[in-house]
């Protein structure tokens, strides 16, 4: 089977089937990373660059590492110190570098839409690993991955995202992708930090941590965004862990086991508590490791179209 895209801009509109592909071909690769040598062939001969305007730890190297892990040469281009500095265009910047003849793009940018840009103007793959506040696909597909492997299935589970909904490119690839496999999603947060109109892509919307526990089976808890307090989108950081902290002992009215998920970084004991980062529970360590298998899984699949 094929994906029916030649890019990954984004989990909104991509098929189901799409969806399983990518999830069932990551589960092969995450057997791979077991071995005592992780390395496999598939891309070897292909040159990919990782085109990072934005500043990134965890979906760099996850991306590398897939990268490296299929044998593909890999470029990484950062904004800082290179002729982006200097005025060049993202036009410009990505026509010469196709004209080194890359065959893969990955690309990072603060300016949500700059991955669809980038796909109408180079010949090869573009993969969105985030653009502003619109979508981050690999995100979303390795949380999938993640609940699919715990519960043995989306379909059904009661997934609530906790936080910055307004800001949150992850926020929007989850519903996207979890709607779409047949998840129940729902948000939570303050009212200044909850799209107006979200209710639109069949979420439901909660203000208050109580109401939605008790029928949550998984709890995706968003970093706050430090520089949010001061834009005055809530009082303080006491203020928002006062209503919006996940907390153990806000989970334990729920009467039932809840999964904690966190994109990472995580500010602890401010959008969650460090019991339940580091808890029986949490499946935060699994999400990084299957952040590796799922972008192979993307990198083959669209590479070997």
């Amino acid at each position: 089977m094929k994906l029916q895209t030649r890019h990954l801009l984004g989990l909104e509109g991509m098929s189901r089937e799409d969806l399983t592909l990518i999830l069932d071909t990551a589960v092969s690769f995450k057997e791979v990373l077991e071995r005592p040598i992780k390395k496999v062939p598939p891309l070897q001969g292909k040159t990919i660059v990782n085109l990072f305007f934005e500043s990134s730890t965890r979906t760099r190297i996850s991306f590398e590492l897939a990268e490296r892990r299929l044998s593909a040469d890999v470029v990484n281009f950062a904004a800082a110190g290179s002729s982006v500095s200097k005025g060049e265009t993202l036009k410009d910047t990505a026509r010469n570098i196709e004209a080194m003849k890359i065959d893969m793009v990955v690309i990072r940018h603060a300016s949500p839409g700059a991955a669809h840009f980038l796909s109408r103007v180079v010949k090869a793959n573009v993969i969105n690993a985030g653009d502003g506040a619109h979508e981050h696909p690999t995100q979303g597909l390795l949380d999938m991955f993640t609940l699919r492997e715990k519960f043995g299935r989306l379909e059904g589970i009661r997934v609530c995202i906790v936080g910055d909904i307004l800001h949150s490119r992850v926020a929007r690839s989850n519903i996207h992708g979890l709607r779409a496999m047949g998840a129940e999603v729902s948000v939570c947060g303050p009212a200044t930090l909850i799209p107006r109109g979200i209710e639109q892509l069949g979420v439901k919307v909660y203000h208050r941590l109580e109401d939605v526990i008790p029928h949550t089976d998984v709890l995706n808890v968003l970093r706050i965004q430090l520089e949010r307090q001061e834009s005055g989108f809530f009082p303080s950081l006491r203020e928002y862990h006062r209503y919006f902290g996940v907390t153990k002992e806000r989970v334990a009215q729920a009467g039932h086991a809840i999964t904690i998920m966190h994109p990472g970084p995580i500010n602890r004991d401010v959008e969650l508590s460090a019991d339940l980062a580091d808890g029986e529970h949490s499946v935060i360590l699994e999400q990084v490791t299957n952040g590796v298998a799922v972008r192979m899984a993307v990198l083959y699949l669209l590479g070997s179209r």
